[in-house]
């Protein structure tokens, strides 16, 4: 399967060193769209791609499937166009909180028969959630989100402080770059309004750690996952980043579990 980027960054760096670099079987990133392409130059040597700065002829390259590893804008300004041509990976899934684009995308895929992929990002569980909300049954999903003070606040503080409390989309709209997680559960189950977050600046860690709480007719879940970052970015979970890896490895897989 052919792979074509949007994004140069952290985590289109890490999928070039783990598809392209290490030659996974039947995994190959040929195209990647950037907005600067003499700052990117090195990657066509470096990985053996092609860049694009023109995102009508990088669609039309020979590419099966768009993976978005870039921004929200780049979900607003670009993926309606990928949708209508290939089948397409979103990382950064809190621009889905806007209905109308949200709408949009979904209109696109069913006319033009196409698949959107959401990974799991820096969280895990969404099979038991998909499958426990199967009947709609889902009656609480609350996120607990903790991470260092230094990445949240600016002021020094001596003890863990709760700076947000609300729903799935007031959080990604106060901190657009921190909830992406809870829309990806929201997704997978009673919507943004319904999805409760809590997003806890602590000076004691330095990983993020996330809490989440499932209630509902098939009973009670809790799971935690505790977030190494990306070693070439700190400020990216490595777990997210992974989980575009394992998503892309599982498209074409005849054995499908969960």
């Amino acid at each position: 399967m052919k792979v074509g980027l949007i994004g140069a960054g952290a985590i289109a760096h890490f999928l070039l060193e783990e598809i392209n670099g290490k030659q996974l079987e039947n995994l190959c990133i040929t195209s990647v769209f950037v907005r600067d392409k003499e700052k990117h130059q090195l990657l066509e040597s470096n990985y053996g791609v092609k860049l694009y700065t023109d995102i009508e002829a990088f669609l039309d390259s020979e590419i099966d499937i768009v993976v978005e590893a870039a921004n929200i804008e780049a979900v607003h300004t670009l993926l309606p166009s990928a949708i209508r041509k290939k089948d397409v990976v979103v990382i950064s899934v809190g621009a889905l909180v806007e209905e109308e684009l949200l709408t949009e995308l979904n209109s696109l895929a069913n006319e033009y028969n196409r698949r959107l992929y959401l990974p799991s990002g820096a969280v895990g569980g969404l099979d038991l959630l998909q499958n426990a909300h199967a009947l709609g049954t889902v009656t609480s999903v609350k996120l607990t989100t903790r991470k260092p003070a230094s990445s949240l606040v600016e002021e020094t503080i001596e003890e863990a402080k709760v700076i947000f409390e609300g729903n799935a989309t007031e959080a990604i709209r106060c901190y657009p770059k921190n909830m992406n997680v809870s829309i990806v559960l929201a997704l997978a189950s009673i919507g943004f309004d319904e999805t409760k977050v809590t997003l806890v600046a602590d000076p004691e860690i330095d990983k993020n750690i996330h809490q989440i709480e499932v209630t509902g007719d098939f009973g009670e879940a809790t799971f935690t996952i505790i977030n190494n970052p990306l070693p070439a970015n700190p400020k990216t979970s490595y777990l997210a980043a992974m989980s575009i890896l394992g998503t892309l490895k599982r498209i074409n897989r005849k054995l499908l579990i969960g």
